[in-house]
């Protein structure tokens, strides 16, 4: 069959991907290696406004919560209902800190473009943006995702997970197995094409209209890249119930 075939090509696919650029880039030679430090640099950044945040917010909690610690118990609340709804109540536990890091990280770094003054730091190539607007950071994303979903069906399933491949018919073997390595080529390529999309937009519209023009673009840019979070957060979520459905 030539299932083995296009698996490979598939993984292959997914490898030149990541070389996918738009514009000139900032780099690291480190040994024998290129180091993308665009994405490093912001990325840290994204990760610094997390732990930051958290550390501050709850480094003294307190029984009656105050604005910090409240905000985030509800943040925490709101991944815990979107876990639950999509693994199950029985499942959802041990999955809500994956589903939670996945969906703060990709909201903040959407935020982030839009929020603080990237451009104001000057690199020797290129400039500094969003993380995710870099196929590479949501490759990276993605995969973690796939393996996620295959552990949760395996533990729970055992090697009966792989049943599901000839379900309803054995007819669908090749078009199953395939469902399983399109899925972090969709998650990754709707969260890049997305928020690399919004920056252009935003870019063109501030070089060709006053500033006063593109700020009701912005907002909206706000409001999407927080619904791109929410439905790749959703999505890998659904994506691990369903490896796990039919479990008793």
């Amino acid at each position: 069959m030539n299932v083995l075939p296009c698996s490979i090509n598939t993984i292959k696919g997914l490898y030149e991907i990541s070389g996918v650029e738009v514009g000139q880039h900032f780099y690291w030679q480190i040994g024998g290696f290129q180091i993308h430090a665009q994405v490093l640099i912001t990325s840290w950044v994204v990760i610094a406004i997390l732990l930051g945040s958290v550390t501050i917010s709850v480094r003294n909690p307190q029984v009656i919560p105050t604005d910090g610690q409240n905000f985030f118990e509800y943040v925490l609340e709101f991944i815990r209902d979107l876990s639950k709804t999509q693994i199950g109540e029985e499942e959802y536990g041990p999955w809500v800190p994956f589903i939670g890091t996945l969906f703060l990280f990709i909201f903040v770094s959407n935020w982030s473009g839009a929020l603080l003054p990237w451009k104001i730091i000057e690199l020797p190539h290129g400039e500094l943006a969003a993380p995710t607007n870099d196929i590479n950071t949501t490759v990276a994303l993605a995969l973690p995702t796939s393996a996620a979903y295959f552990y949760a069906g395996l533990s729970k399933k055992g090697w009966a997970y792989f049943g599901k491949y000839i379900q309803p018919t054995p007819i669908l073997l090749p078009i199953n197995i395939l469902e399983d390595f399109t899925k972090p080529l969709s998650l990754s390529f709707r969260l890049f094409g997305n928020i690399l999309a919004d920056e252009l937009v935003v870019v063109v519209l501030v070089s060709l209209v006053p500033l006063v023009v593109p700020i009701p673009v912005m907002f909206l840019g706000l409001f999407t890249s927080g619904i791109q979070a929410l439905i790749f957060a959703t999505l890998a979520a659904a994506y691990i119930g369903e490896s796990m459905e039919g479990h008793h």
